[in-house]
């Protein structure tokens, strides 16, 4: 949502008679921007408060009624109404108003836990749901009681757009002046506005400021410094972990299959898809053995589409209050939206949203969980390419299987002769081992019925005992690790099995 839409969102709610409206952010900056721009189009009066200075008029509205007559000449500090500190005053204070306004109450959740608080705050906004005035709540994470929830709505402040996140750069270039220098052509500023994608303007101001001042100069070696920044913030926020496709060198082998159908799939995000009116693909799931390589396809994907890689951790979207998980989710999918275009990697899909042919262990919370990513997997706009992985899919929903979720399923087996040549290949020259010398026929028979992580274990493990013993890995040490190796198709046979009984006639085959 841009900038302008958001404007327009709250508008609308403020016209429609909801009495609270909540923000979570803590970039009051751009909270100031929007109530600002939304009531000085519906011709309005602001008030903010904050425990530190009370009820005073916003600045830059101009449908403020009262001027601080006893300011400085000058000065812009705005006029304070008096003994409004505290919570209970302010509250009484702004039922005596008359006029319609929008109050901006700066972490006032903080205080609902004071009985009087709560019981005002409800008086207040039940009078105020007659004459459209709004309390907005602003605050990094804001929780309410039922009965305060009961008549408050959230509103999702999304993070800059690229116009807002070019206006920041300016910003920061511009209060620099004369102690860097600026040299970026058009195209590397553009790279360099998409880097900043997905931060806060404060943090894109910052970080902007420490690149130049560090050298003297904002130049195309500071989009990798940025890059940087960008990954650390991220890994901070605790819901994603993120890939540049700089620091991306997944390889993947075989998975002909898959990698033909990513062929075609990628002209949708073309100009001349968009110029047929065909939409960019929403994403694929692949289900599978274990260690038979669907991480190493998602990382893949990612590096070959040249696009950013942020991978959604199961465990990371709990939150132990109610509501929280699916706020944490909203979050995740947001921010990869402001991201995009780029893959989205949500690992072992089934510990997120399966159970639903059991019974509700979690009181709802997969079901609820389940039917978000469904509602954003069927109307998100941006580019974010889902890759969607599976170990068990006798837990996911049968929903989530139907044609048309996802624009194709791939299975993933146990690697053929084929494939498993190319992935000792892979593993042998990732440790500087030279394949022409090693018998590949024998270890590529030796190896049958192993996943690729298992061939890629053998390969370390015959390494550490090259060392372990001062001699050269050769093709007896290998197989001699094979032989003392018990893959999965064997400790798990009857697993294995059931997967592919599942997957047969159902699913396309990856390879």
């Amino acid at each position: 949502m841009s900038f302008a839409a958001s404007v327009r969102h709250l508008q609308t709610l403020v016209m429609s008679f909801h009495p609270i409206i909540v923000v979570e952010t803590v970039e009051e900056e751009r909270v100031q921007q929007l109530i600002n721009k939304a009531t000085l189009d519906l011709q309005l009066p602001v008030y903010e408060w904050s425990i530190a200075q009370g009820l005073v008029r916003m600045e830059g509205n101009r449908y403020n009624r009262w001027k601080n007559e006893y300011a400085p000449p000058g000065a812009s500090r705005p006029a304070v109404d008096t003994n409004t500190a505290e919570p209970v005053d302010a509250l009484r204070h702004m039922q005596a108003i008359s006029h319609r306004a929008v109050y901006w109450l700066k972490d006032f959740a903080t205080h609902f836990d004071d009985v009087v608080v709560t019981r005002l705050f409800r008086e207040v906004s039940q009078q105020f749901a007659h004459n459209q005035s709004t309390l907005l709540i602003s605050g990094e994470q804001v929780s309410l009681s039922r009965e305060i929830a009961h008549e408050t709505v959230f509103f999702d402040m999304p993070l800059p757009d690229r116009d807002e996140l070019h206006k920041a750069v300016v910003e920061a270039v511009q209060a620099l002046k004369g102690r860097i220098k600026v040299k970026l052509s058009p195209e590397e500023m553009r790279t360099l506005i998409s880097t900043t994608q997905g931060m806060t303007l404060n943090q894109t101001k910052k970080v902007i400021a420490y690149a130049a001042l560090e050298d003297g100069q904002l130049n195309a070696t500071d989009i990798g410094r940025v890059l940087e920044r960008k990954m650390q913030i991220i890994r901070e926020t605790g819901l994603l972990d993120y890939i540049p496709v700089e620091k991306n060198t997944a390889e993947l082998g075989g998975f002909n299959g898959l990698k033909q159908w990513l062929g075609r799939a990628r002209m949708g995000f073309s100009p001349q898809a968009q110029a047929l009116n065909l939409t960019p693909p929403k994403g694929i799931l692949i289900v599978g053995i274990q260690g038979c390589g669907k991480s190493l396809a998602a990382k893949t994907i990612a590096r070959e589409w040249r696009m950013p890689l942020l991978k959604l951790d199961a465990g990371r979207l709990y939150d132990k209050y109610v509501g929280g998980s699916e706020k944490n989710f909203r979050q995740a999918v947001s921010l990869a939206e402001k991201m995009a275009p780029a893959v989205l990697w949500i690992d072992e899909i089934e510990k997120t949203m399966g159970g639903a042919q059991g019974m509700d262990t979690d009181g709802g919370l997969s079901r609820r969980l389940f039917g978000s990513f469904l509602t954003w997997l069927q109307e998100k706009s941006q580019e974010v390419f889902v890759v969607a992985t599976a170990n068990d899919i006798s837990q996911l929903p049968p929903e989530l299987l139907r044609k048309g979720r996802f624009d194709e399923i791939f299975f993933v087996d146990l690697p053929d002769a084929q494939d498993r040549a190319t992935i000792l290949a892979i593993h042998l020259n990732r440790h500087h081992q030279t394949p022409a010398s090693f018998d590949m026929a024998s270890l590529v028979a030796a190896t049958e019925g192993f996943s690729g992580a298992e061939i890629q274990q053998i390969i370390v493990s015959a390494l550490y005992q090259s060392l372990h013993e001062q001699c050269s890995i050769d093709t007896e040490l290998l197989v001699r690790t094979v032989k003392a190796t018990v893959p999965l198709s064997i400790s798990r046979r009857e697993d294995i099995q059931r997967l592919r009984c599942m997957a047969t006639d159902r699913f396309v085959q990856a390879k």
